[in-house]
């Protein structure tokens, strides 16, 4: 089956994006006007019927192995970068409600002035109510990164598969930016892509997506929009 036809029989997604997304053309922090664009995308998911899981980072405003790498306890600055998670979940939950989709953002952490607790059952009822659901602050566990929340949060919510965004469109077997002869997978296993170390997600990450046998799409994150078309270009990952 053509990628396009898996995604597009596909009902619920699980969307990973690192928070340098966020960033669009800054260096750091958050491009409004890119969070709107990308707002919009995942709305105009939401209302073709998909259900939509978020696990962002946080990396456009801390990120912990640096804070680590700088002195900083590790765990310490791992908890300081969920809380970056937080204020991108905000952000991107602010801009998607705007545009007339009701979202929720739930944290692995307790901040219930500006979140809900993340509560599986709970969870599984927003998104049986066409609520896209943006899970923040990881695993709520430091030494863990946000790519293997993702695949956490996807097994417990059922999702059918998870979408990486990129700034590329596709898993290659170098970095296309300074490889012109670079190859880019139509697809690949995610044995294959864990035995090439081609950093797709995190070892561990990519490691319990193949146990657990989840399917990974990686794509543009401008492209977002297009999945399920034959307009989508990137590469499936297969258990």
């Amino acid at each position: 089956m053509p990628h396009s036809q898996f995604i597009s029989a596909s009902t619920r997604y699980l969307l990973k994006l690192s928070g340098e997304a966020l960033q669009g053309k800054k260096d750091h922090g958050i491009d409004v006007e890119f969070l709107i664009e990308l707002a919009g995308k995942v709305v105009k998911l939401a209302k073709s019927g998909k259900q939509i899981v978020i696990v962002i980072g946080g990396g456009n405003i801390f990120r912990g192995v640096s804070g680590a790498a700088s002195g900083l306890d590790r765990s310490s600055a791992d908890y300081m970068g969920m809380l970056a998670t937080v204020m991108n979940g905000i952000a991107l939950g602010d801009a998607i409600h705007k545009q007339g989709q009701e979202v929720r953002i739930m944290s692995a952490i307790e901040i219930n002035r500006v979140s809900e607790f993340f509560i599986r059952g709970r969870a599984m009822k927003h998104l049986d109510k066409n609520r896209v659901v943006i899970a923040v602050a990881g695993s709520g566990n430091p030494f863990f990164t946000t790519d293997s929340a993702a695949v956490l949060r996807a097994l417990e919510l059922g999702c059918d598969v998870i979408i990486k965004g990129t700034k590329v469109d596709g898993v290659y077997d170098k970095d296309p930016a300074k490889f012109p002869d670079a190859k880019r997978y139509e697809t690949i296993s995610l044995q294959e892509a864990l035995e090439k170390n081609l950093r797709v997600l995190d070892q561990s990450a990519l490691a319990l997506a193949k146990d657990e046998k989840i399917p990974l799409f990686v794509c543009k994150i401008e492209d977002i929009d297009k999945l399920g078309t034959d307009k989508i270009r990137g590469t499936l990952l297969t258990p």
